[in-house]
This record gives structure tokens, sequence and C-alpha cells, in this order.
């Protein structure tokens, strides 16, 4: 049986005959601490599982030491009460008055509230020893032989844990995605107590050394961490995912992991422990992973190769009617869904005749990223006009090409749809249709009667006469100043 500090919390049901309302509270610690003692703040759900919560709020003055939780069902007259409690423990920096300010914080989707208050952090209190009305025969307390005359000590005892970094896939193609996950294993039979230390603060600087430069990535966003029953090498693991991500390759470089550490607080637990004083003492410990390479491997030769999808794609269309006149629109969309990164989908190549006029496509993407794949949808929704009756088969006009890493082959994505289109020709009509301006609209009421152009020499000899003129005056202003 391990016994490390990860508690797990259920909820017994089907056993009542009557469903207490969920209750919420939060509870501050006191109001007066020594300097080497720990401030808390619990959060209690009642009749409830404890599902979500928020971080606990940084306080200027006090350090946090991570959370533990509990616990605790009755069954009075047939009747379930039940509660769970996850606490933050803080711990002092210095001596004085320490402001908690107000806070607000979400647990199970609802809000509750605290007021706040001032904590007077006064000088190390010193262990309490046992009141025994024998003391004076002693001189001493006689349990603090279990501790070796009040002194206890701590043993360090080996871990059975490590932090890794697994990936779904060892060798892609570029743009082809590959999930990675980072996470905290602890045997069954691991017997250290361990637990996370202030994990967010933690993430951001490890995200930020593991990340590639190189990728697109699509983040699983893992919010609450929970334990998962694995087997590795024949052996039962608890498996804690920190992060999960897909990352897609721009171009042809390797994706490199590198080697990522995370600090936990590990406590030393005490040689003889006993029912009085203190039996572990907190220590810290950074885990280590190890660094990981993925291969890229470059599409094979094709024109588009660089312009393509990659991944395990399908069609989904749709046409609102398959029978229509010249000069009526329709509209018709041309929907890809599958696996792969959705967002580098672009729309499907048209070619474009004399037979239709298309618009561009309103566009609606959905992602999907769930146990460890990232799927979705990308629609193109397309407004058209035909201008020459006769059966269409749209696949002349919509087609998409995408690379399917699953068979190492290029694809194409075709629609099937026929249009029926009668009625007359409208190629005249849309270019009757286009306006050619105030110019040529003119044109019909213009005169169109020749004129000479040789009686005009008369108005170029007097222009001229005009300017020689300007020309001299100029001059003469100039020389007299």
């Amino acid at each position: 049986m391990k016994s490390w500090i990860f508690t797990f919390c259920f909820v017994l049901t089907g056993l009542c005959s009557k469903v207490i309302a969920q209750e919420i509270d939060v509870k501050l610690g006191p109001n007066e601490i020594g300097e080497n003692q720990a401030w808390t703040i619990t959060i209690t759900v009642s009749n409830e599982r404890l599902q979500s919560y928020d971080d606990f709020p940084d306080i200027e003055g006090f350090q946090k030491r991570g959370t533990s939780s509990s616990s605790s069902t009755q069954i009075i007259n047939g009747q379930i009460s039940s509660s769970q409690s996850i606490t933050m423990t803080y711990v002092p920096q210095r001596q004085g008055q320490v402001n908690v300010p107000a806070f607000t914080m979400t647990v199970n989707g609802k809000k509750i509230s605290s007021p706040g208050t001032t904590v007077k952090v006064g000088a190390p209190v010193q262990r309490q020893r046992s009141r025994d009305p024998f003391r004076s025969l002693f001189d001493r307390d006689p349990f603090d032989d279990f501790g070796g005359r009040g002194e206890t000590e701590f043993i360090d005892i080996d871990e059975d844990a490590f932090l890794a970094l697994t990936t779904n896939k060892k060798e892609i193609y570029v743009g082809e995605g590959v999930t990675a996950t980072l996470s905290f294993f602890v045997a069954e039979s691991n017997r250290a107590p361990l637990q996370f230390y202030e994990l967010g603060k933690q993430l951001s600087g490890i995200l930020k050394d593991l990340r590639p430069e190189n990728c697109w990535e699509e983040n699983f966003n893992i919010e609450n961490i929970n334990g998962e029953s694995v087997e590795i090498n024949r052996k039962r693991y608890t498996q804690y995912k920190i992060y999960q991500g897909a990352f897609y390759p721009l171009n042809a470089e390797n994706i490199n992991f590198p080697q990522v550490g995370l600090e936990m607080i590990k406590y030393k637990v005490a040689r003889n422990p006993s029912f009085f004083g203190q039996n572990r003492q907190e220590d810290f410990k950074t885990f280590y992973s190890k660094p990981k390479t993925v291969k890229v491997k470059q599409l094979p030769p094709h024109p588009l190769k660089d312009q393509v999808a990659v991944g395990d794609y399908h069609l989904s269309e749709d046409i609102n009617q398959t029978e229509t006149e010249t000069g009526q629109s329709f509209s018709y969309q041309f929907g890809i869904y599958g696996e792969g990164n959705v967002s580098a989908v672009n729309k499907p190549m048209i070619d474009s005749d004399n037979n239709f006029d298309f618009y561009e496509p309103n566009v609606t993407q959905n992602i999907n990223r769930r146990g460890g794949r990232v799927t979705g949808s990308k629609s193109f929704s397309y407004y058209g006009i035909p201008k020459e009756p006769g059966e269409y088969k749209l696949g002349d006009y919509f087609q998409w090409v995408f690379f399917n890493p699953n068979n190492g082959k290029y694809d194409t994505l075709k629609s099937e749809k026929v249009l029926s289109v009668i009625g007359e020709s409208k190629k005249n009509e849309s270019i009757q249709s286009n306006d050619l301006g105030s110019f040529y609209d003119e044109i019909e009421f213009a005169d169109n009667t020749l004129e000479s152009l040789d009686n005009d020499d008369w108005i170029q000899l007097l222009a001229n006469l005009l300017i020689l003129g300007m020309l001299v005056t100029s001059a003469v202003i100039f020389l007299k100043k």
C-alpha cells in the first residue's frame, strides 16, 4: 500500500434516500501564528464532489507550500452527508502584520468570496510538552523517549518516481502532428511522501524551454491534474499528466525536446514515529526528464507539396438545390473534416470558367483536442451564379489536395454533386451589367462632327506672345531691384 501524499476523493452514491444540496465554504487560518508555524486557507465542498477550483491567492508576506486534500462521509438515518476539502498551506517569510486581502475563487463553477483578514506573525513558537501530572517525578516528558529525548531524527526514503516526456510518434512528415506529454509517474509501491510545489509557476518556465520554435502548437490545456493508473514494464504506476500538446513542424528540421526539471516537495520521515511531535520534515527534490528527438521527413515530390495540408481528411458537402436557372444564385458547402492541423487547411482550388461566377466563401472552423488527438472540421460556404445552361459536375470546379501520412500518399477531395441549369445564356448580360463610367454614358449624346485643327494656329501664336511678355516684365522688375 503506497503512503505518499496524493489523496483521492470519492463520493458514495445509491445509498441514500435524500440528497442534500451542495454547500461551499472557505475557512481562513488563525489570526496569530508563530514564525515557524503554517497558515492555511481551506475550501470545503459538502454533499458534492470537488471537481474544479481556481488557484489559491498569492499573499505578500506568505509563501505557498502546496496543497493537501481530505474527504469524509457520514450516513445518519439513511441520509448521506459527505464533504471534501482542499487546503493550501502558507509559511510566513517574516515577523509582523500580514494583510490577507479579500479574494474570490471559482469552485465547481460557483464563485465564493472571502473578506480577507490580518494575521500577526510573532516569534517562533516552541513545541509544547505534554502536561503530565507526574512531570516533576521524571523532570522531563516521558513521551520524549519515542523521539530520542526530544530530538527527532528524520531519514530520507528513496522514491520510486520519475518525470518523463513521451511522444506518440518517433518519426513524422513536415506538417504532420506529434503529441507530446509531460507526466510525473509514481509507482504504486512508492513509500516516499511527495507533493507538487508551485506547479503553475514552474510550468510556465518549463514550457518556455520545451516548446520547439519550428512548430505550430495545439495545447490540450490541462486544468486539473488527476492520477491515472498505467503499466510500465509490468509494473503499476500512477501517471499525472502535467502538460500535453500537439506539434506540427513547419519545416524539415527535427523536433528537439530538451531536458526539463520539476521541483517537488519530498518529506523526510521520522526514524521513530510517535503519536506526539512531528513525524515528517519538508524537503525539496528536482526530477529531470530525458531529452527527446522526433525525426521530421520531407514530403514526397509534388507540384503542391509546399501548399498542401497534412492529415487524414474526408469530405462533407451540401448544396441547397440541384436544379436552377441561369442568373439565379445557389449555395454550396465544401466541408473538410478529420485528424490534423485544421488551422492550416486552406480553401479548395476552383477551376473557374465563363459558366459560373463564384464568390469568396464564408469559413467556419471547429477544433477538438481530446485523448491525445487533434480533430476538427473546416467548411467553406460558396455562393454561385450560373451563366450558361447545361449539366455540370461540381467536381470539375471544387477540388482539394492533401497529403495523407497514414499511407504516405497524396489524395484529392473532389465534389460529387451535379447541378442542372436551365434558361438562356447570361454571358452577354454580365458584360452589359458592368458600369463603364460616366465618360461612356455621355458618348450617346456627344457631337461627332469632324473639325479641322489648322484654325488653331493663331491661338498658339497669341499664347506664345503672352508668355514672352510675362518673361520681359519679370526681367525688368528683377533688374530694378
